[in-house]
């Protein structure tokens, strides 16, 4: 069962089994082999590979079996591809308890007599009722959902809790769809949690459309303590973007309460935005952040357009259509280790469209860094707040004076522009998206994190960067801000930050203006002596370990 994380193991397994064992019979499925439209030379490409499955596999698997030990007539199989011929495509099943849970009959019985912890993927529902063009849920499952029976389900959750998993990974795509049943599902999750005490997280793709509905649902995770976060994607913010991919985002007037909504109740969400989709222009990208950067979402991920092999957007007439130009890139493997590398696996990522260029989408690029470091990630954050608020300017002009100053003035923040700009040509050149800082240990790094932690390194030059620049941007512009109030502001910024040598249980520092009130109350900023405290929730001396924590385990 392939998909774009295990192909290239998979293949070079096969090809491997295949020369060793000739009659062997090698079957490959999953969402990465082609659909039977779009086989092309597949088999040429892989002589090894005996039979390609298309869609849901599990009934055309076991008569495939069947069928092997029978007389090997596969043309009788529906849903597969074999050596000259391709059969009928096979229909969804409609009623999936047919298909028998793993976990209650038996099947991984005999791995718990080892000791190991382990983590279960977990299906309550199956199917997809969006089109997304960028996603092959919006071909391979574009259907009516069906469901898991709520019996099964719930024994399931018991088996969870006997034998002590630690991890569950739920591979629906619209977990919380079903309001009612995923209430229960949540409760039944919860009391199982508090009962047995092992589960620690509960990882879900939340309904597309997220609304106040999840809200219960995603509360009785969080009472669990298995939660952790809610999904408010848009992947653009773009009316013409949207329809091209055929994605209905939230209307964003009510996005902004829909996340206050979430904050009030106490539950982290974050959101999701592609990079290089098609219809999408240098400036349709910015004017989203500066519409994101405006909303208080907990955090946000910004992708690569990736080209998955039967996602609508990988049609020939859609490629066509927008002048979809696309790379072999080799997957980022974030988090993992420089070493035990093994096999590289890779994606295809868009590059340019009919909307953009290459120069453009790096440009895309530099301001999505920027928007995570400097904003999302609060290295700026309440620098850039107090220009927009005071002075009304745009926080993706604040980036561009700022991308100005590094191409100017000698800096901590020159240094690390400079290296996310090789970093960035590289990556779109086919050379890969892998960090990897020795002074951040033996590990690859998404460039934004590993960008926070070498900004941060060093608190004082972090000091001196920041005053230089704002002294760039005064002069730029002309603001003519009071010298007290700008040299609060970077106190009050820097303190924010935490930081390799903060070892005390709190950070205090005393103010002569109340920041808190003017950013978190939109008050009037006020001189007054303010003393402010909060706890620091990382204390750790060794500089790496730090890093993993702050900025790895969040």
């Amino acid at each position: 069962s392939t998909y774009v994380w295990n192909w290239e193991i998979s293949v070079s397994v096969a090809r491997i089994i295949k020369e060793r064992y000739p009659n062997c019979l090698v079957i490959f499925g999953g969402p990465q082999v082609p659909n039977a439209d779009r086989l092309g030379d597949f088999f040429e490409k892989y002589p090894f590979i005996d039979i390609a499955v298309h869609g849901e596999g599990e009934i055309t698997f076991s008569e495939i079996l069947l069928e092997y030990v029978n007389g090997k007539k596969f043309q009788t199989v529906p849903g597969l591809s074999y050596h000259g011929f391709t059969t009928e495509l096979r229909p969804r099943t409609r009623d999936l308890n047919v298909f028998p849970s793993p976990y209650l009959t038996g099947v991984f019985d005999d791995l718990f007599a080892l000791p190991y912890q382990y983590h279960a993927v977990w299906e309550t529902n199956r199917g997809c009722p969006y089109g997304c063009t960028f996603c092959d849920w919006g071909s391979a499952t574009f259907t009516k959902l069906r469901k898991f029976s709520d019996e099964r389900l719930f024994k399931e959750i018991e088996w969870f809790g006997e034998n002590k998993i630690v991890f569950i990974d739920c591979c629906d795509a619209n977990f919380g769809i079903y309001q009612e049943r995923d209430f229960r599902l949540a409760q039944k999750l919860k009391e199982m949690k508090l009962k047995t005490k092992h589960l620690q997280k509960m990882a879900v793709s939340w309904a597309k459309n997220s609304s106040q509905k999840i809200i219960p649902i995603a509360k009785e995770l969080q009472d669990a303590n298995i939660l952790g976060a809610v999904t408010l994607a848009v992947q653009s913010l773009d009316e013409e973007t949207l329809k091209i991919i055929k994605r209905a985002n939230i209307k964003f007037d009510k996005f902004s309460d829909l996340t206050a909504d979430f904050r009030n109740n106490g539950i982290p969400t974050y959101s999701e935005v592609i990079r290089g989709l098609p219809g999408e222009t240098l400036e349709s990208f910015k004017i989203g952040l500066e519409i994101l950067a405006n909303t208080k979402i907990g955090s946000v991920n910004i992708y690569h357009d990736m080209v998955l092999p039967n996602a609508p957007m990988n049609e020939p007439s859609y490629v066509k259509k927008y002048n979809i130009q696309k790379i072999r890139s080799p997957v980022i493997l974030q988090h993992s280790s420089i070493h035990r590398r093994g096999i590289q696996e890779y994606e295809y990522i868009v590059t340019s469209t009919n909307t953009f260029s290459l120069n453009d989408l790096k440009e895309m690029y530099l301001y999505s860094w920027a928007f995570l470091v400097l904003h999302n990630f609060g290295l700026l954050e309440n620098i850039s707040t107090y220009y927009n608020r005071n002075y009304g300017l745009l926080f993706m002009k604040f980036f561009e004076y700022f991308f100005d100053f590094c191409n100017n003035i000698d800096s901590v923040f020159s240094d690390e522009i400079k290296k996310v700009k090789i970093f960035r040509d590289n990556g779109y050149s086919g050379k890969g998206w892998d960090d990897h800082d020795e002074k951040l240990g033996e590990i690859i790094w998404p460039i934004v994190e590993a960008s926070w932690l070498r900004l941060t390194y060093d608190k004082q030059k972090l000091t001196e960067g920041i005053t230089s620049f704002i002294k760039y941007l005064e002069e730029k512009r002309e603001f003519n801000t009071s010298k007290e109030i700008l040299g609060d502001l970077i106190k009050f910024q820097i303190f924010l930050i935490t930081s390799r040598n903060d070892v005390n249980a709190f950070k205090r520092e005393i103010f002569g203006y109340d920041w808190k009130n003017y950013f978190l109350n939109n008050e009037p900023l006020k001189p007054c002596k303010k003393r402010y405290r909060y706890r620091n929730k990382v204390i750790e001396k060794d500089p790496i370990k730090w890093g993993y924590k702050v900025m790895w385990y969040g």
